[in-house]
């Protein structure tokens, strides 16, 4: 059973003001301001067991990988990972959130903010490209000479709010021997 109480912000009616005559000095009249005293309203709700709250409701969630550009002193490529709530980040946001470089050296310096004007956060999806948005227009201009796997972060919508799975995304993919 949830309670709530309700209680006005200001009350509509005007202020009371009480007259009052000087004992002292007949002609004169004193004026008292008497605030009232504010009603208050309380409404119950009632919820049955059956209902299942907001909170409870689990949101479908994107497992993302992050390969490095190049390889490590062992040969391996390092890789991040990340979770995002299903289609409520751009992959650039996610990046930004966890610390994961997302721009090469001229990137870091002249990126657009996430404008979609630059092309500097060219990123390669190597698997779930199905739990991603389709191209923008912004990526068809910027990427018509690149492979269909090579994606903009900053355009790139994680998820769709209702699918859950995994994208694997390699860094900086121009880097790539």
């Amino acid at each position: 059973m949830a309670a709530m109480n309700l209680a006005p912000i200001s009350s509509l009616r005007p202020p009371e003001f009480a007259t009052t005559t000087n004992t002292i000095a007949k002609h004169t009249k004193s004026t008292t301001f008497l605030p009232k005293a504010k009603p208050s309203a309380s409404i119950s709700f009632a919820t049955s067991s059956s209902e299942i709250s907001p909170a409870t409701l689990e949101m479908p969630e994107i497992e993302l990988e992050f390969i490095a550009p190049k390889a490590g002193a062992d040969g391996k490529y390092p890789v991040e990972k990340a979770k995002a709530i299903s289609g409520e980040k751009l992959l650039r946001n996610i990046m930004l959130d966890n610390k994961i470089e997302l721009y090469a050296t001229y990137g870091k310096v002249m990126n657009c903010g996430g404008g979609g004007s630059c092309g500097t956060c060219i990123v390669e999806i190597i698997d779930g490209k199905d739990l991603l948005n389709e191209r923008t227009n912004t990526e068809l201009r910027y990427l018509k000479k690149k492979p269909e796997t090579w994606r903009l972060a900053c355009q790139t919508i994680v998820g769709n709010k209702e699918n859950s799975g995994k994208v694997v995304v390699q860094r900086l993919p121009q880097w790539k021997n």
